[in-house]
């Protein structure tokens, strides 16, 4: 897979590392680009995440969609506009990451909201990639920190060294603490429902997917 270009499309700086970093740091010689929809505006958020990217090896573009305490619902034509906005042109990626359709823990609106303008961009051929990953992850109802799905597509169980890499990411650059929710939450192990086009992408949210 060496030379790919691929692209990760987040909700939030931190999203891409705390849900993927693992795969971006295990395949350095990928051509990454990284796109956080919301915190452009963010004083502290915005520089953190090209802070990150850097350690990352990867490129990328921020955007700026509301991302306010009461998380008023976005209009998904608003969500497929920004993407669009950011990635121009959308084609030539071998690989394409996001979030999953329920988002990874209960609730986040704005993961469920990129996903499905993903989902529906790719659909309509707008965005163009080989493959479609969705991070899997799940937190029982809020019983427990969000961990991978095991009877996910492909679970990428991340070595020591390159968790601690990671880790460090989200707590010495992000400045996470270590007792807070996103260091406790860091996975070990990275999940992804796979796709190789968007019929079967479409079957498997018709079927209901993974209940979160």
């Amino acid at each position: 897979m060496t030379g790919k270009r691929a692209v990760v499309i987040v909700a939030h700086p931190d999203d891409e590392t705390l849900w993927a970093g693992g795969t971006i740091l295990l395949n350095r010689k990928y051509r990454w680009t990284v796109v956080t929809l919301c915190r452009r505006s963010d004083p502290d958020r915005a520089p953190k995440f090209f802070r990150v990217l850097a350690r990352l090896g990867a490129e990328g573009k921020m955007g700026d969609l509301d991302d306010g305490p009461a998380q008023i619902p976005l209009r998904l034509q608003e969500v497929e506009a920004a993407i669009l906005t950011l990635l121009p042109g959308g084609r030539g990626f071998e690989l394409l990451i996001t979030h999953g359709p329920q988002g990874e823990y209960t609730r986040h609106r704005r993961h469920e909201e990129v996903s499905r303008a993903v989902h529906s961009l790719w659909q309509k051929g707008r965005l163009q990639a080989d493959e479609l990953w969705l991070f899997a992850y799940e937190d029982g109802n809020r019983k427990f920190y969000p961990k991978a799905v095991e009877t996910a597509h492909r679970l990428i169980r991340l070595p020591q060294g390159i968790f601690r890499q990671k880790y460090r990411l989200m707590t010495e650059l992000y400045g996470y603490s270590p007792h807070s929710f996103e260091a406790n939450t860091t996975p070990t192990v990275e999940a992804f429902w796979c796709f190789t086009n968007p019929d079967a992408l479409k079957l498997w949210l018709n079927s209901g997917g993974h209940p979160s």
